[in-house]
Formats: structure tokens, sequence, C-alpha cells
């Protein structure tokens, strides 16, 4: 079989190629949606001009499109190389991509190429990145071992799979990639979600770090984090993993909610705004109640029945329905949730 041209590189050798740089010629909101990680932006069409080059297109003709589209891409590229490449040395080696492989990211191998660098275009562009990051998040997940780290609301399961992870132990620390809490007071200030593509590539480039040969610690999750979904091979892993449950009494978990989520303790109008979600789960009474607590800084009395008539109920019907080795986990006892305590259940269940 005639092999292709020796700037182009397939699909299959970009994790084991190493470049310079690897350059997104996308439009910034396709890169804002998703993109490899470790790419930096440089648009050869900006959101508009891209609209404005596919409304040509498809009203007065492909040529004429492809006229204004060669003129706006040479200016774009030109700048790019004014603003940002000019002090690559000789010897820089990037690799460019774009939608498809196309004629977005060949216009500037072609002029990079011309200049001296040795650039490479990646083929099948973003489409084919994407579809690899499907197949192999549909595979990869179940080559781990996975330790399934659970426990009421409170318990400090998340505190604690990252004191693991500093300890020198596997994590992949789900809620922290998806910007979410995981419950409907897991929104996090001025952390949006990333898009759910953006979420599966970040988990992919999580997994291809670890080693199968060791176990992989996690937080007891749903299939949702926010809005954002877990892929099925990675919850269905997950979910048939050992269990180890942190079992804290409750003063000691309301503690560590307020000081955990002292960003609604500053905006109770905010917190107010997410608890009428839980008006078709608990009634407007019961809600109306929580909120009168939040208005009136009621915290403690606000966060232990929201734990008792709430989290609590709730967390046991999903741990037990979804998570096979929850009905006989690996217990430890975490009395004191400070750090100094998250440190220590964290080695405990190291050292197990």
């Amino acid at each position: 079989m005639k092999s292709g041209p020796s700037y182009l590189l397939s699909i299959d050798k970009l994790t084991s190629t190493p470049f310079s740089d690897i350059i997104d010629v996308r439009s910034p909101a396709e890169f804002a949606d998703d993109h490899i990680p470790g790419a930096i932006s440089c648009p050869v069409l900006s959101n508009d001009e891209r609209a404005e080059i596919g409304t040509i297109y498809k009203q007065v003709s492909p040529f004429e499109a492809k006229k204004r589209g060669a003129a706006l891409v040479a200016r774009n590229i030109a700048r790019h190389l004014e603003e940002r490449f000019l002090d690559r040395p000789r010897d820089w080696r990037p690799l460019v991509y774009c939608w498809r492989g196309g004629q977005r990211s060949g216009a500037m191998v072609t002029i990079f190429r011309q200049i001296g660098w040795h650039a490479c275009q990646l083929e099948g562009g973003y489409k084919a990145y994407r579809q690899q990051v499907v197949a192999e998040l549909g595979e990869l997940p179940r080559r781990f071992d996975f330790r399934v780290v659970c426990g009421a609301t409170g318990s400090g399961k998340s505190r604690i799979l990252q004191e693991i992870g500093r300890l020198g132990g596997q994590i992949v620390d789900l809620e922290a990639l998806a910007c979410h809490k995981g419950s409907v007071l897991g929104v996090l200030p001025g952390q949006p979600q990333p898009s759910q593509k953006m979420f599966e590539s970040q988990l992919l480039q999580a997994l291809r770090g670890l080693d199968a040969a060791r176990p992989v610690y996690v937080e007891a999750e749903s299939r949702k984090i926010g809005r954002l979904q877990v892929p099925e091979a990675m919850i269905e892993t997950m979910r048939a993993g050992q269990c180890v449950g942190i079992e804290a009494p409750r003063a000691a978990r309301v503690a560590f909610l307020l000081r955990d989520y002292d960003y609604f303790l500053n905006d109770p109008a905010w917190l107010n705004s997410r608890l009428a979600a839980l008006k078709d789960l608990r009634g407007g009474e019961t809600v109306a109640r929580w909120q009168d607590y939040a208005n009136a800084g009621r915290w403690p009395e606000l966060v232990e029945e929201l734990l008792a008539d709430h989290y609590d109920p709730l967390y046991e019907r999903s741990q037990n329905r979804n998570y096979s080795g929850y009905g006989e986990p690996r217990t430890v006892a975490a009395p004191d949730l400070s750090p100094a305590g998250i440190a220590a259940v964290a080695r405990q269940i190291l050292a197990a």
C-alpha cells in the first residue's frame, strides 16, 4: 500500500511522537469545546470568519468561499507567524491539526515547511482524535483495579482521595476533572464545567498516565457529575470495584461541610437558588425552612437537616444499588476530618 506524504502523522502515532508544539488552527469556539491536551489555539479563521465562509459556500458558491477563505487564512497565518513563532529555532517541530486534517491545517503546514521547519499535519484532524478518544474510553478503564472511596456526604471523600494522591497513590479525581462536587449543591463558584468532550479528553489523559499493575483510587460517583456523563466503561468498572467506606460521625461531617462549602455561607441567595431544585423531592415547605435557615445564617442547623433528611437516605440507597462492594466494604474510621485527620485516613487506606 502506498504511504502518504511524509509530513502526515497518523492518529495511532500521536501519543508516541514528540513535537515541539501541537497547534490547533480551528476556530476559538471549536477549541473551547474540546482539543488535544496541551494544544495551543492559533485559529486561521475566527468564529465570525468561519461562519461567513460557511454562508458564502452555501448561498453563493464553493469557489467564492474558497477565494475569501484563502485570503483570511493567509492573513491569520501571517499574524500568528509574526506574533507567536518568529523566535522558533530551525529545529522547531510543530504538529498542526484542524477539523478533518484538510485545508486549514494544510495551509499552515505548507507555509511552515517552506520556511524550513519540519511541520507535520495530523491525518484526519480533530475528528480522528475524537474517534480515538471514544474508542479508548470504551476499553481502557476495564484494565484497572479501582478501589472506591465511599462514605456519606461530608465524610471528606474528595479530600481523602486527593491526599492519597499526594502520598503517592494512584487516583482519578473525577470531580476535579468535571469541576463539580457531584450533587445539586456541587456547583463551584466561578468554575464552569467543561464540555462533555473536554471532560472525556481529560479523563483519557489521566487514565493513560496510570500503571494497571497498581490499584487506582476513585470516589464513588453517580453516572452524572453535574451535567457531565461518566463514560460507561469507567462507571461499570468502578461499580465492580472494592469499596473502602469512610465512617465519620455526623458532627464531624457538619463541621467539615461548613468549611468545605464556605462559599455558600458568603452568598445565601445563591445557595437558596440551588436549594430550590429540591422542592420536587423534599416539598416546598421543607425547602422554604432550609432557605430561612440560610437567610438567618443558621448554618449548622441547615447542614444537619440536609444530611439527615436528604443526603444520607439518598446516598445509602444509591450506593447499595450501584456499587457491588458497598454491602461489605472495608471501613476506616474518620473521627476527625481536619487536614491532619484526613491525612491519617489516607495513610491508613494506603497501608491496608
